[in-house]
């Protein structure tokens, strides 16, 4: 009998310790845990013949107090042996076997990639275990589902040095990321040496100053920044540290639009004779590229160097926001569009970019491009980088052509991660680490040979707010590692609590090597929900939800503060104020929310078109939440509608009587979001029949700033209808003109 219990109770155990995850990310296809442990000793026997350069930055990275010494394979703590080739090695060129018994560790591959990837897997599993001396025995199977896992950085708004550069590189080796995308060129600055146009960075690489703060702020710190670019020799470094990393460096140089930097250093290659300069604001901007024949000469020659230097199979040329304002008023453009029979000024876009591919392709390389390129008609070869949402990967799919998805909603770490109260100033939106997470790049429009066409998944990192490298650090990190995963194909949003957990686990790590990552999970999220008709505010924490303390009245949870259980009801205008306590300590930046009740506050709404996915927290609700919009923040608190009309209904539940209905939309034109056009007023007691009661025009909305305020006269009825008119098409002057306008609306309220 006690031996039957001592064996139940040693199945048990290895049971359970088998199905303990280890700490890994992205986390493995197929791991098993087996009986035994390797002991971890100071010093660590390579076998002689392992890859030399993956090995080098091995013994680099495994960590402090561990020696390494060469030895025979028989003696060895570490080998590796080569697989024989596959019949197709590209689809398996990332595989790799990593088995640890208790007297040795073996990796097996078919490339030095594929050991490479294995070694950031051991990395791990030693800064696991080595404090406890002693690894578990498992055996490791794995390779990633998406070839292409990316992560891009903008230098162009904000300048990082050769060494900072290599830093981000670094993070992406960490978690197998294996595309670095690298924008070069933009409306702000030139950031590559061409030496055959020198002026490109001798002019083009300057700004007079430097827009900060809110874009509503409209402010400058009026301070000369640059010249800042990297020379040839410093591209090639980058590139080979990179390629020492197994990561490809895909350069971008931007056309035909954000081309300002160029145009500054050469005018000629604009529609108009300018002058130009480098662009000090944010935005986008009417002055681009000419499609005339010098342009598309320099822009060859440009790219012949830009080949030279990048070995990169994809060379991104952008292709976004180009506005067909200059192209409309040019001569030469319109005769274009006459003389090759084109549609319009888009189908003069897609002759510009069937162009420039036809010269990479003749160079043996391909195009990437953003979807913007899919106007007009795709070139032959592109592959399309799907950041408007998932509309242009799921066309470029159906037509047999690659696509990289990397939509704003998801894949913006230029967004905010947290409550945007205690972050730093990010661009708008919200895209916490959860979200992240949960994001698949297949498309459920696409079948499966079509979702075949789906090459990967990539975060961008857009740096107009960004103003030095702690802060890349904090805005990528620990979001590239829910990207990671995501890519690897190993996430699963049901488990994102374990994932979280993993994630903390490389924190550890993370502060040995001095990074600046965001600790945003550990504050509290806050969230409004719908119940019974009215508002409950829920709060949530990465830790443990019994730390969470609040306020009602507005003043510091660190006195006289409630300890969270159940969402706190919102039945008056009241500030709240919460953190996350441990033993008394306060753990958490103090969040706070402010509530305005009014008699739409917590009431069923329904809306006739729905906001862009990227402006669209809370759905509806976000209009009757009680929670007015920031008009500094984006984050939270609005809803984004980009050439749509807000028309929403809000059900009162009963008869009620009111006089005033309120609403705020934003002006922020270097974003492309517009004032309302107009709005409108219904009401009816059936939901059928609407009788408009008030409506106002775009000047008196101007004149509000956007801030409105109507006197309706006394109502009494049960059903309330807005209908807030969006701009329409961006007019000729503006950024993004010819473009849909934005229009943000935040809280309908009535009294």
């Amino acid at each position: 009998m006690i031996r039957a219990f001592l064996l139940f109770f040693i199945l048990v155990s290895t049971s359970v310790f088998s199905q303990k995850k280890l700490n890994l990310i992205p986390y493995p296809q197929k791991v098993q845990i087996n009986e035994g442990n390797f002991t971890i000793s100071n010093v660590i026997m390579l076998n002689n013949d392992l890859p030399k350069e993956e090995t080098e930055y091995f013994k680099k990275k495994a960590g402090a107090n561990l020696k390494f010494q060469n030895s025979g394979k028989s003696e060895a703590h570490l080998v590796y042996s080569q697989l024989p080739k596959a019949n197709n090695v590209d689809q398996n060129k990332e595989f790799y076997v990593l088995e640890i018994t208790p007297k040795q560790i073996s990796i097996k591959s078919y490339t030095k990639q594929g050991y490479f990837l294995a070694l950031q897997t051991l990395i791990q599993i030693i800064n696991q275990y080595k404090d406890a001396g002693k690894i578990p025995a498992m055996k490791i199977e794995d390779q990633p589902k998406f070839a292409w896992r990316g992560m891009h950085l903008d230098v162009c708004r904000h300048f990082f040095t050769v060494e900072e550069v290599k830093q981000y590189i670094d993070y992406l080796a960490m978690y197998k990321l294996n595309t670095f995308h690298w924008h070069l060129t933009d409306d702000q600055g030139w950031r590559i040496e061409i030496k055959k146009y020198p002026k490109l960075t001798q002019v083009g690489s300057k700004r007079k100053e430097s827009m900060i703060g809110a874009y509503v702020d409209n402010t400058f710190d009026g301070k000369p920044y640059g010249p800042y670019f990297y020379t040839q020799d410093q591209i090639k470094d980058v590139v080979k540290y990179a390629t020492e990393r197994h990561i490809t460096v895909v350069p971008e140089i931007e056309m035909p639009g954000h081309a300002l930097a160029a145009l500054t250093a050469y005018p000629e290659l604009a529609c108009t004779k300018g002058p130009f300069e480098p662009a000090t604001k944010w935005g986008v901007f009417d002055d681009v590229f000419c499609p005339k024949d010098e342009t598309f000469k320099f822009l060859e020659n440009v790219l012949d160097e830009v080949m030279t230097l990048f070995p990169s199979q994809y060379i991104h040329i952008g292709g976004d926001e180009c506005p067909k304002t200059r192209w409309k008023e040019c001569a030469h453009c319109q005769e274009l569009i006459k003389k090759n029979n084109l549609k319009d000024e888009h189908g003069l876009q897609s002759y510009f970019i069937h162009r420039i591919e036809k010269y990479v392709n003749k160079k043996g390389r391909k195009i990437i491009g953003w979807d913007e390129i899919l106007e007009g008609g795709l070139a032959p070869n592109a592959a399309v980088m799907s950041w408007t949402g998932i509309k242009g990967g799921v066309e470029a799919a159906k037509t047999g052509h690659f696509a990289v998805m990397t939509p704003t909603s998801y894949c913006y770490f230029d967004y905010y991660q947290g409550d945007p109260q205690t972050e730093p100033p990010a661009f708008g939106g919200f895209v916490p680490l959860e979200k992240v997470y949960s994001y698949n790049p297949i498309p459920e429009e696409l079948n499966a040979e079509q979702a075949k066409y789906i090459l990967g998944v990539q975060a961008n990192l857009w740096t107009e707010y960004i103003l030095d490298f702690k802060q890349v650090q904090y805005m990528v990190l620990p979001r590239m590692m829910a990207l990671s995963e995501v890519g690897w194909g190993t996430s699963d949003p049901k488990n994102y609590k374990e994932f979280e957990e993993r994630v903390i686990s490389q924190f550890k790590v993370l502060d040995k090597m001095g990074v600046n990552y965001a600790k945003s999970i550990y504050n509290i999220t806050g969230k409004a929900v719908s119940e019974n008709n009215s508002v409950v505010y829920e709060l949530k924490t990465s830790q443990n939800a019994n730390g969470i303390r609040y306020t009602l009245d507005g003043t510091d949870p660190r006195s006289n503060s409630q300890v969270y259980q159940n969402p706190v009801p919102v039945t008056k205008s009241m500030g709240i104020k919460s953190a996350y306590f441990e033993n008394g300590d306060l753990k958490s930046a103090i969040s706070s929310q402010q509530f305005i009740v009014s008699k739409t506050t917590g009431k069923k709404i329904t809306l006739e078109q729905q906001p862009s996915e990227n402006y669209s927290y809370n759905g509806a609700f976000n209009l009757v939440d009680g929670i007015i919009g920031n008009q500094r923040q984006l984050g939270t608190t609005w809803l984004g509608f980009q050439g749509k009309d807000v028309v929403a209904t809000i059900d009162l539940g009963q008869k009620t009587q009111f006089n005033e209905i309120y609403f705020n939309t934003l002006e922020n034109k270097g974003s492309w979001i517009h004032l309302a056009k107009s709005a409108k007023v219904f009401v009816s007691d059936d939901n059928k029949n609407f009788k408009m009661i008030k409506q106002i025009g775009g000047e008196e909305i101007k004149n509000a700033k956007g801030k409105i305020k109507l006197n309706v006269g006394n109502q009494n009825s049960k059903y309330i209808k807005v209908k807030i008119e969006n701009a329409g098409i961006i007019p000729a002057g503006n950024p993004g003109a010819d473009s849909k306008a934005w229009l943000f609306v935040d809280e309908i309220g009535a009294n």
